[in-house]
């Protein structure tokens, strides 16, 4: 996924240029530090209490440039509202977060209020169409028939609510097309290989449109 938001970022922003960036749900601080390794200025937003001490202690071991390029904020991710003015971002991140909130749709309005004109919205969600696949996969025939009918977030329905908010979707990846079954903390013997082999069908069809995670850029109007 990381490629992939590279891919985006390089493709829609200026060489060089030192992005505001939003991490709304940061978790332990992964991606908010890559990007201000690569000299962007970022905020991340955590409401959990051992996730903010992980991002803490992962920040206090950076040199000080580092340090002084990324602050954390304790809340809740509906709360972006409280905290910054609307358009204050030129990239807003909301990973693996939408499926825990009461009102992701409400969620969603206010993250692309936080996006300058131009800004990129990067979403990694749940895929609502991958269920019935990998339960068919392992032979379990009831769970793959029940998850046709689970209300869950699918493509069309991410599209329509993204162009209902003046994010529009401007291309989707999937991720973990072929490891999901795989542990997470497995290390396969040539990583580089697999790598590729994710970027490669997480953007090619039919292959990304059964991934566990649908990744989702949409650019604020």
């Amino acid at each position: 996924m990381a490629r992939q938001l590279e891919e985006q970022i390089a493709g829609r922003f200026a060489v060089g240029r030192r992005l505001r960036v939003l991490d709304v749900g940061m978790g332990r601080g992964a991606q908010a530090l890559w990007l201000a390794r690569a000299g962007h200025q970022v905020t991340g937003v955590e409401q959990d209490a051992a996730m903010i001490a992980a991002a803490r202690e992962a920040l206090a071991g950076q040199p000080e440039g580092i340090r002084e390029r990324m602050r954390i904020v304790e809340g809740a991710a509906g709360d972006t509202g409280v905290h910054f003015l609307p358009g204050s971002f030129d990239v807003v991140l909301c990973h693996d977060v939408l499926m825990y909130v009461e009102e992701p749709d409400a969620l969603l309005a206010g993250l692309a209020r936080m996006l300058a004109p131009g800004g990129l919205l990067s979403l990694l969600v749940r895929n609502g169409d991958a269920p019935a696949m990998q339960a068919g996969l392992r032979g379990d025939w009831a769970e793959a028939l029940a998850a046709f009918d689970t209300e869950s977030y699918r493509l069309k329905r991410l599209t329509a609510t993204l162009a209902g908010i003046g994010a529009p979707l401007h291309t989707w990846y999937g991720v973990r097309v072929f490891t999901d079954t795989a542990a997470d903390d497995a290390v396969p013997d040539d990583l580089d290989a697999l790598l590729t082999l994710e970027d490669r069908a997480g953007r090619t069809d039919p292959y990304r449109g059964v991934a566990a995670l649908l990744h989702l850029c949409g650019v604020r109007g």
